[in-house]
């Protein structure tokens, strides 16, 4: 195996303190001591903490495309299989990897430009996401609705009830797998009724009459 290199170590510490305390919550004197480096050390590599954001953003955005896509070349054709793998994908980076959607939802608060950055970054991945919804719509797997607005509140859901581990955790409450796999099957539950067409008939408006 490789030696980590220092800019990795750097970015590695960066992650876990951007997607716990928070961009404001994190400095760089603290963080190169808890890395046994000087802060010259991180300045060199990255020549602000501007720059160690927008350079960890990248490397995450990377790591979460890796790992939706992973979890879809892993699945049948069948609509509701490939919903329910990214479902499954992202809790399990809940469970092992909370810095990264930690990172997401601190990115998401923060806004522009940083929030800019990610949406760019995974843009293409939103793009497949648009049009894997679009094309079951008008097959007749998934209710009607406008697929952009869709995929933002479903995103939305997922990481809501998935990151909530880190709100219970900084509540003094730790959470156990056997309540992440609960609230994952409730969740999956809420997204099946909302988004798949009744059987055997023309996929229903999502609009109320």
């Amino acid at each position: 195996m490789s030696p980590v290199s220092t800019a990795d170590r750097i970015l590695d510490g960066a992650l876990a303190s951007f997607g716990t305390k928070g961009y404001e919550g994190t400095s760089l004197d603290v963080l190169a001591a808890g890395l046994g480096l000087r802060k010259q050390s991180i300045l060199y590599h990255f020549s602000s903490k501007e720059a160690l954001l927008e350079s960890v953003i990248d490397r995450s955005a990377i790591e979460l495309s890796q790992a939706l896509e992973e979890s879809l070349r892993a699945t049948q054709q069948d609509p509701w299989r490939r919903i329910e793998a990214v479902v499954r994908s992202v809790f399990r980076l809940a469970a092992l990897r909370p810095e990264l959607l930690g990172l997401v939802r601190e990115v998401s608060r923060l806004g522009p430009p940083a929030a800019s950055r990610l949406t760019a970054a995974l843009d293409p991945l939103v793009a497949r996401a648009t049009g894997f919804l679009q094309a079951e719509m008008e097959a007749g797997s998934l209710r009607r609705q406008e697929p952009r607005l869709l995929l933002l509140s479903a995103y939305s859901a997922v990481i809501g009830v998935a990151t909530e581990v880190e709100v219970l955790r900084a509540l003094g409450y730790e959470p156990t797998v056997r309540s992440l796999v609960r609230r994952r099957r409730e969740l999956l539950a809420f997204l099946h009724s909302a988004l798949m067409a009744a059987p055997g008939g023309a996929a229903l408006s999502g609009r109320t009459p």
